[in-house]
């Protein structure tokens, strides 16, 4: 097995966590603040839109299962890669697209998968594509959040995954199961399920 790490901005983080964990070889899933001008934010400094965090889910995935490709691939049909600050019904800085790495060598690929399908569709590809500056975890309230609210919002269509799968069954190695990341500490003051968008 050889562990890696990538980092994906898709509008709320809830429905993007929620579709990527079900793949093949995605070992964990967290939700979070990425690439933040503020050290650890709350939800509710990163919906100011002055923290220029994206709402972003770290994934950890055995790459012998499912390459780097496969997964950015798998995350691209999860947004509509032309929308600017714009996912759904979500709106704002925080919920712009992006794909950021922690390995250099994953520059190249993703840059050309975005560069591809720009040059396929014809169309402006607003998907930032970059290494990654920082991640902070999003509160407790926030993680695996439509497993414990299963009719809550979500903007990605997560019946597509099976469909996704099945287009690719062979592309993919041995099957692992999702397990958590570490949980995130409870912020101070914190409350257990507020009632609010992502």
């Amino acid at each position: 097995m050889r562990e890696r790490e990538l980092y994906v901005a898709g509008g709320c983080f809830w429905g993007t966590q929620a579709y990527l964990e079900k793949l093949p070889g995605v070992l964990a899933t967290q939700v979070g603040y990425a690439n933040s001008a503020v050290d650890d934010p709350t939800y509710e400094d990163v919906c100011t839109g002055d923290t220029g965090a994206a709402e972003c889910v770290r994934v950890r995935y055995d790459s012998d299962v499912i390459g780097l490709s496969l997964l950015v691939e798998a995350f691209l049909r999860t947004i509509d890669p032309t929308s600017l600050n714009r996912q759904g019904n979500d709106c704002g800085t925080q919920y712009r697209s992006g794909i950021y790495w922690t390995d250099d060598d994953d520059a190249f690929i993703v840059r050309s998968i975005l560069a591809e399908m720009r040059y396929r569709s014809g169309a402006d590809i607003v998907v930032e594509a970059e290494p990654l500056g920082n991640f902070w975890p999003a509160e407790r309230y926030h993680q695996d959040y439509l497993k414990k609210n299963p009719g809550g919002y979500c903007h990605v269509d997560l019946s597509d995954v099976g469909r996704f799968i099945s287009e690719h069954a062979s592309e993919f190695g041995r099957i692992n199961r999702v397990v958590k990341l570490e949980p995130p500490r409870k912020r101070s003051g914190e409350s257990g399920d507020p009632s609010i968008s992502c």
